[in-house]
């Protein structure tokens, strides 16, 4: 059950309107790090938790998710209010209203003409929100992670909000939300860290002759070793031949398939065999061709060949 309180958990003071910064903020708003993703990426999982723990927190966190989500959607009709009476009433002249809601060249005009200078689910780009933005897989060891990567993009996306208003209320208020991410961050490594094992995800531990092999493939400059790609834990294999096949096997696909089916694959290959023999005139050929005296002299050089070993007649020209 949910029920809303009219007062907003960060309160929201907009010094002056300013369009082109309330259409940036609609990256918190319906972007793919925004508050509207993290809270149904933390609903969802918490619908699908099992741990009773777990999911208290992801409800907690989800529902103050919406909360935030109130606050940026506050501070976008805020900034958008100075064009939104003058944009419905047409009190000003064309030009000094077109100036106004283009403000810094950035694409806020979308925001004032088709969704009337309100706080839509589009990120700044007008792209429309959408569930592809959540990736819970309901694996706790690995949803855990996913939300922590998804704070700390959330926390990089406020500081650069941040770093272009000197609206002091804005900066507060986008400061609050900024770091908020940072304690469900803590919130969600402490949840994860309260599972034993919880490396890797899941239950399989994975084949140990490939556990701990660093594959060397991006080579012909400099070689920066640390700790994620040598030492004692790290079998490094560097040799390119060493690289393929690493079962043991020639590296080649293979399939057992039925007789029959093995017989129509071959008809079909024996159908769609190309002839290595002809060399056609082509269409891109006749269109380099200056004189078309060439062309007549080029189809009067290939006559009809015949496949080795075939009884087909391959034509030329």
């Amino acid at each position: 059950m949910f029920a809303h309180n009219k007062r907003l958990q960060y309160t929201v003071r907009v010094s002056g309107p300013n369009p082109g910064l309330a259409n940036l903020m609609l990256e918190q708003f319906g972007g793919p790090q925004g508050e509207l993703a993290a809270a149904m990426r933390y609903f969802t999982q918490a619908v699908a938790e099992d741990d009773p723990g777990r999911k208290d927190m992801l409800f907690d966190i989800a529902t103050e998710e919406l909360s935030h989500l109130e606050v940026i959607g506050n501070i976008v009709v805020m900034l958008n209010k100075g064009a939104k009476g003058a944009l419905a009433e047409g009190v000003e002249e064309e030009g000094e209203l077109y100036r106004k809601i283009t403000g810094a060249g950035n694409d806020s005009h979308i925001t004032q003409v088709l969704y009337g200078a309100g706080a839509p689910l589009t990120n700044s780009a007008g792209v429309p929100w959408t569930a592809a933005y959540i990736d819970s897989i309901s694996e706790p060891t690995a949803d855990l992670r996913s939300n922590i990567a998804a704070e700390a993009r959330a926390k990089i996306v406020y500081e650069r909000l941040i770093n272009l208003t000197d609206d002091p209320g804005v900066k507060e208020a986008l400061g609050f939300l900024m770091t908020r991410e940072i304690a469900h961050q803590k919130s969600f490594e402490k949840a994860l860290y309260s599972i034993q094992p919880n490396f890797p995800p899941g239950k399989l531990a994975g084949r140990p002759e490939f556990a701990s092999v660093y594959f060397n493939m991006s080579q012909g400059g400099p070689e920066i070793a640390g700790s994620w790609n040598s030492g004692s834990k790290w079998n490094v294999v560097s040799d390119r031949d060493q690289q393929m096949g690493v079962d043991g096997g020639g590296g080649e696909s293979s399939v057992e398939l039925p007789a029959k089916d093995a017989e129509v694959l071959n008809q079909m290959a024996l159908r769609t065999q190309s002839n290595p023999t002809v060399d056609p005139l082509t269409g891109a050929e006749l269109g380099m061709m200056a004189d078309p005296g060439q062309i007549d002299s080029a189809s009067a050089g290939g006559g009809p060949k015949t496949a080795p070993g075939g009884d087909g007649d391959y034509t030329k020209g």
